[in-house]
């Protein structure tokens, strides 16, 4: 059986393309990333998969048949950069809000028999409502039906509450199913991936500490998962170096506790009401971002260990395996991850896709 060749745009450091990449029926052929040092890090971990670094403005007709060398590109994934649609952020109609007809303009001269576009969850609310039903609009415009989910990453085994808007639009009749919950708190689902559960294994650090020996067996579902390729080696568990007053601060707080629950006279004035806060070592993470590591961000602090957390242990909370590479600076690399898709949301979705397509 022929594969099914599928190309990512906005590609980031490959969560999205990891799912695909890990099933056979898929052959992820070129991918388009615009950050140099993020493209790199594509690179280092898709080896076979050219990558087009350039702004998606750059891809002609032209330049996409010659990347693509007679090759069909079946399935179109990606989303642009959320920036514009979060929530946390100042939710402008900027030239990247309106990335998606770029993105459009792609399908219109690959014309995959089917693409799915993720983003944020504010994307729904963007300019009052009025933009998701737009993108829609301009996708059913060029003969695809579409179907969009709200998913949450935690509910496949990713130790992280992350919410992503998947839209997927298919060529005549739309038979996408999306992937049922794995995880949760109903019959028959296994129990969400905890932080002590997803961390855990990892040595004990101090700030500006590092250690690069896993302090514990792989135990678990989920660290059998990220530790499969079996290194004796942990990569990139630096705790962050903080001053004395933070330090104080972050020792002070007690599982799940903030700012607010400090005392006044180490209590920070400024900052929202979960920020300075630790996360709670048996539950899921909250959403991180590329600040996971600035105790002053949103909820980020290690639980047990009362320190900023290391570009390993974000990753982990992402479900990124622990061979998994980034690249540039240490800000650059928390970036990567703080704008990936899980990998693991990435395969339950590519498995739906092999059952949707094969149904075709």
């Amino acid at each position: 059986m022929a594969k099914f060749n599928v190309m990512d745009l906005f590609a980031g450091v490959g969560g999205l393309s990891f799912g695909f990449s890990k099933i056979n029926e898929f052959n992820i052929v070129a991918a388009n990333e615009i950050e140099t040092d993020i493209s790199k890090a594509y690179e280092l971990n898709h080896p076979g998969v050219k990558m087009l670094n350039c702004d998606i403005g750059d891809l002609t007709e032209e330049k996409l048949q010659e990347t693509l060398a007679g090759k069909h590109v079946d399935v179109l994934v990606g989303g642009p950069p959320c920036q514009s649609y979060s929530t946390l952020g100042k939710r402008q109609m900027d030239a990247r809000a309106n990335l998606f007809m770029q993105y459009k303009r792609v399908l219109q001269i690959l014309k995959p028999k089917v693409f799915v576009f993720e983003n944020v969850s504010g994307l729904l609310s963007m300019d009052k409502g009025r933009l998701f039903p737009k993108i829609r609009a301009e996708f059913e415009e060029i003969g695809y039906s579409l179907k969009h989910k709200l998913l949450n990453a935690v509910d496949y085994g990713v130790p992280q509450q992350r919410e992503r808007v998947i839209l997927v639009g298919m060529l005549g009749e739309n038979n996408f199913e999306y992937p049922e919950p794995t995880h949760g708190e109903g019959p028959g689902l296994k129990p969400y991936v905890t932080l002590r559960e997803a961390i855990g294994d990892l040595p004990v650090l101090k700030s500006g500490c590092s250690d690069d020996r896993y302090g514990g067996p792989a135990n678990n579902e989920f660290l059998k998962f990220v530790r499969a390729s079996g290194g004796k080696h942990l990569e990139e568990h630096d705790a962050p170096n903080n001053g004395e007053h933070l330090i104080r601060i972050m020792q002070a707080l007690k599982d799940g506790q903030s700012k607010d629950d400090l005392p006044e006279d180490i209590r920070p004035k400024s900052g929202y009401g979960n920020t300075y806060a630790k996360l709670w070592w048996d539950k899921p993470s909250t959403t991180i971002t590329r600040n996971f590591a600035c105790p002053s961000s949103s909820r980020c602090i290690h639980p047990r260990d009362s320190r900023a957390m290391s570009i390993r242990e974000g990753a982990r909370l992402q479900s990124f395996p622990d061979d998994y590479k980034f690249y540039g600076s240490d800000g650059m690399k928390r970036l990567e991850i703080g704008n990936a898709v899980p990998p693991l949301l990435s395969v339950a979705i590519a498995k739906q896709m092999v059952k949707a397509l094969e149904k075709k």
